[in-house]
């Protein structure tokens, strides 16, 4: 089947088969390898990505299903060089160790934040609650969300851009992106 859908802003157009799910075809077609595959049963989280702004687990969505509508990846956390607070938070409170949950818990972070900017240890907690991270014991993730709560891009004193602009050596890698 044709496949016309919107991915991180951009218009894709594919044939795909239409049994394919939507964590296989950002993977396998589109080469967006941020969104982790983990479980295939929507248990662990790592698969998370928005559906025309909410959090979904790609894992249990067709990639037929998003024709017509806008999906964004943990790619898209990332602007010109500039982490996404989320990002950051995760780098400066030890928010994950091996970083396989890590692209659904940006993902999910970033949508709770996106609601409410400053949100209780207990909205966070059941915010990634569908997720699962065998390494961290969930604390070091709850004070990156706090720390980028605080932290708002574009806020006086925003030191995700300013240090990335005062560094002599590149920008680090966005969090959560790597295959």
């Amino acid at each position: 089947m044709r496949l016309s859908t919107t991915v991180n802003g951009e218009p894709v157009i594919r044939e795909i088969e239409p049994r394919t799910l939507l964590v296989h075809f950002l993977r396998d077609d589109l080469g967006l390898t941020g969104t982790h595959w983990g479980c295939d049963t929507s248990n662990c989280g790592t698969c998370v990505v928005w559906l025309d702004g909410e959090p979904v687990k790609s894992c249990t969505v067709l990639a037929a299903m998003t024709g017509g509508h806008e999906v964004r990846t943990v790619e898209s956390l990332e602007k010109d060089g500039v982490l996404d607070p989320v990002q950051q938070g995760f780098m400066e409170c030890h928010g994950l160790q091996c970083g396989f949950c890590t692209p659904g818990m940006l993902m999910t972070a970033r949508a709770l934040l996106d609601r409410d900017p400053d949100p209780s240890e207990a909205t966070i907690r059941e915010a990634i609650s569908g997720q699962i991270c065998r390494c961290t014991g969930y604390t070091s993730i709850v004070h990156s969300v706090q720390w980028a709560a605080d932290h708002p891009a574009g806020a006086p004193g925003d030191t995700v851009a300013a240090e990335d602009a005062a560094a002599d050596e590149p920008a680090p890698q966005p969090v959560g992106g790597a295959s």
